[in-house]
């Protein structure tokens, strides 16, 4: 994993209230189940860090999500009792923070040890500071455990994920997925017109798929443009589902489970009539606010839950991005790693079923429905396809030609669908896990 190391070592003088920050997100994560995002959000002080600091924090908290059975395995080696012995039980997260320091981020070895017992103290855990001093140093003096990225990979996946992909994919790409998983994700931006302007000004390059990608880094409302609304953040796998339904200017099209509205906006930049339907308000809220900020004020949103809303009339298109266990984003989400498990994926395959039997029932003859999800399981996307292709409905497939988007020939699968893995375009650093598949009703 490439690391600015300016950033991992410019908080070593002062930051301890970074590493409280850093403490916290992971005691949220990791004890309270809560997501990065949630736990960023309610992390107090956190908001108040200069902007270097925040980059440092997060910087931490996803070197240990991504690593942290790795340095958990090297923490039993050291210690003479059970995690589940620790007292308090955040103690192991103060390991994890000095380890992530110390194995991956290159901050100087005494610099490592001397913040980790700061930490301790600081967080009402001063009784245990002569061993976390004790397992520090060690781990300074005999460091981790050589291991290559693909193997890495494999040690730090769950393993009823890693029997998944082992069953879709086959042992080869498995281990290219949870390689790539240990990578830093970029910045994607889609852009309302003149790509190449905007990567000009914005230091960004021009995929071949025309998202714009930059390296992360920056505050992103001060970024030129943002204000003006001239474009939004967006992966550039989650870009391509509206790319597939050609020109829809004119035609009304319903976006199911739009929040946050990166797919709404590429729907109303190319002139369609959209219904942006999602059952929490309070996402809703953030696309309205999105929509606001990109002019795109004909937006009709609505918040309900779409395996049972209906419009009030045929429309001529549905996109669906249903929602998954999000197993394609693990780049820059690592918490999946630690907070889903299978019965989520059970629960969300139920869902995307329901969804789609809904969706089919919107659109006119003719119409056309999009159906992704941003999960590497097939048990969510390819055979979700099958799936509703089986039901007897009035439903088949619209095949994804090569012409079409010629820079995924990699991606498309024999049934004319798209299938993207973290570990393909490895010479763009990577593209998101993202399942596409467009049907047409007959």
């Amino acid at each position: 994993m490439s690391v600015p190391l300016e950033t991992a070592q410019e908080a070593d003088g002062d930051g301890l209230a970074a590493r409280q920050a850093a403490f916290s997100l992971l005691n949220d994560i990791f004890f309270r189940r809560r997501s990065f995002d949630e736990a960023m959000a309610g992390t107090r002080g956190f908001g108040d860090l200069p902007a270097r600091d925040r980059a440092f924090v997060r910087l931490l908290v996803v070197t240990v999500l991504k690593r942290a059975r790795q340095m958990d395995a090297m923490l039993a080696h050291f210690l003479h009792e059970p995690f589940d012995a620790l007292k308090p039980a955040n103690l192991i997260n103060v390991f994890r923070l000095g380890i992530a320091q110390l194995a991956f981020l290159g901050t100087p070895q005494h610099a490592a040890v001397n913040t980790t017992v700061e930490l301790a103290a600081a967080e009402g855990i001063a009784h245990q500071k002569a061993l976390v001093n004790a397992v520090m140093r060690r781990l300074a003096r005999e460091g981790l455990p050589e291991m290559t990225d693909r193997d890495a990979g494999k040690f730090n996946t769950p393993e009823w994920l890693w029997n998944e992909w082992m069953k879709d994919y086959g042992v080869e790409t498995a281990l290219d997925i949870a390689a790539a998983n240990l990578g830093d994700a970029s910045l994607d931006i889609s852009v309302k017109g003149d790509p190449a302007r905007w990567a000009e000004n914005l230091g960004a390059s021009v995929l071949p798929t025309g998202t714009l990608r930059k390296p992360v880094g920056g505050f992103i409302p001060d970024m030129p443009g943002y204000k003006d609304g001239a474009w939004w953040i967006q992966n550039a796998a989650a870009a391509l589902p509206a790319k597939l339904l050609g020109d829809i200017k004119g035609k009304t099209v319903v976006d199911l489970c739009s929040a946050p509205g990166g797919k709404t906006a590429q729907l109303a930049c190319a002139g369609a009539k959209v219904a942006a339907v999602d059952r929490s308000a309070q996402r809703m809220v953030r696309l309205k606010e999105n929509m606001q900020r990109l002019h795109c004020e004909d937006v009709e949103t609505v918040i309900a839950d779409g395996a049972t809303w209906k419009p009030s009339a045929s429309v001529d298109a549905v996109l669906l991005d249903a929602p998954c266990t999000a197993t394609g984003t693990i780049r820059h989400q690592p918490d999946i790693l630690h907070l889903k498990e299978p019965k989520d994926q059970e629960k969300l395959v139920a869902l995307q079923r329901r969804l789609l039997l809904n969706a089919v029932g919107m659109l006119k003859s003719g119409g056309t429905l999009i159906y992704c999800t941003c999960s590497l399981q097939k048990a969510e996307g390819e055979n979700q396809a099958e799936w509703a292709l089986s039901q007897g409905l009035s439903l088949q497939r619209a095949p994804v030609t090569h012409n079409e988007i010629p820079e995924l020939a990699e991606m498309m699968t024999e049934h004319g669908e798209i299938r993207c893995l973290p570990s393909h375009w490895k010479d763009f650093n990577g593209i998101d896990g993202f399942f596409v598949a467009r049907f047409v009703r007959v």
